[in-house]
């Protein structure tokens, strides 16, 4: 345990890295952290694939933080989930347990990893609508018009990340970001793969079950406990389209076509985003999802505890 003090299992949604996360925790006496950008929300359980009940174990709730902490409509974020981490890993840490990080949001494990300050930076609205409709070369020229300091975090790979980029760059100019002083973390980083047609019969197969146990009434109830569609809509996905089905606009089988082929094109910009993470000298050793999760446990626990 001295030369890791933190046990990253990722991988895209359906690769099973909840039920893995689970019996690898339970073995070490762990608690579990989870990295899911919508799992923080109550009351969104079925749409957001929380599967609760993969949290007991022999007859025992593994403790898990970071899930059930928001009421859907409130606002979260990068900076946020850091320090919603950086909490929840000191206190297990205090209590000589291990910490265990599972989820498929990359960009949350990520600015764990690179340390990057400035997830503290807001967004600006009226900014990014103003440099929206400018071409990539456009932005990358007023880019290059902010002081050398300002732009050296520049990943100028997308549109959406030139927008950030000025918009970061746009705040420095009148403001100083405090680092603030983390804890160390030394992780050992594993990854879920699945064939990407196993991947997809998993998520059909998947999106099948929870279709016919409560999904649709899920977002059903949400709507009529309050919860706008525009937020709805903004979670996209499983709350995108079924709002769309209650409208009237989708039918059934449209509903089930369109979402399964949504989540699936979910999936690959998952593993494009870790293969983005490797690119930036993460180290993620990557394990088959389709071997028996007890022999995947196993090698996890041989490695950490080496």
């Amino acid at each position: 345990m001295a030369d890791h003090n933190l046990i990253i299992i990722l991988g895209a949604t359906a690769s099973g890295k909840t039920k893995l996360a689970v019996q690898v925790a339970n073995e070490l006496n762990g608690e579990i952290i989870s990295a899911d950008s919508r799992q923080i929300f109550r009351k969104m359980n079925i749409g957001t694939g929380k599967d609760l009940h993969e949290y007991e174990i022999h007859n025992k709730i593994i403790p898990h933080h970071l899930i059930d902490i928001l009421d859907p409509g409130e606002r979260y974020h990068v900076d946020a989930f850091k320090n919603d981490f950086y909490e929840a890993f000191e206190s297990i840490a205090s209590r000589n347990k291990w910490p265990v990080l599972c989820g498929g949001t990359g960009m949350y494990i990520h600015s764990l990893l690179q340390n990057q300050q400035y997830t503290a930076v807001p967004i600006n609205a009226p900014l990014r609508a103003e440099l929206e409709v400018y071409e990539k070369e456009r932005l990358a020229l007023r880019l290059h018009a902010y002081p050398p300091a300002h732009i050296a975090h520049v990943d100028v790979s997308s549109k959406k990340r030139l927008i950030r980029a000025i918009e970061i760059a746009e705040y420095l100019e009148n403001h100083n970001i405090e680092e603030k002083q983390q804890p160390e973390i030394k992780p050992l980083i594993f990854g879920l793969k699945n064939q990407v047609e196993l991947t997809r019969s998993k998520i059909l197969s998947r999106l099948q079950h929870r279709l016919e146990n409560g999904m649709i009434e899920e977002v059903s109830e949400l709507i009529s406990s309050g919860v706008s569609k525009e937020i709805l809509v903004f979670y996209g996905l499983e709350y995108k389209f079924i709002v769309s089905y209650l409208d009237g606009l989708l039918t059934y089988e449209e509903l089930k076509l369109r979402l399964g082929t949504a989540i699936c094109q979910y999936a690959k910009r998952q593993n494009t985003f870790f293969r983005k993470m490797e690119k930036d000298q993460v180290e993620i050793i990557w394990l088959d999802a389709t071997l028996p999760t007890d022999l995947l446990k196993q090698y996890i626990l041989e490695k950490a505890l080496s």
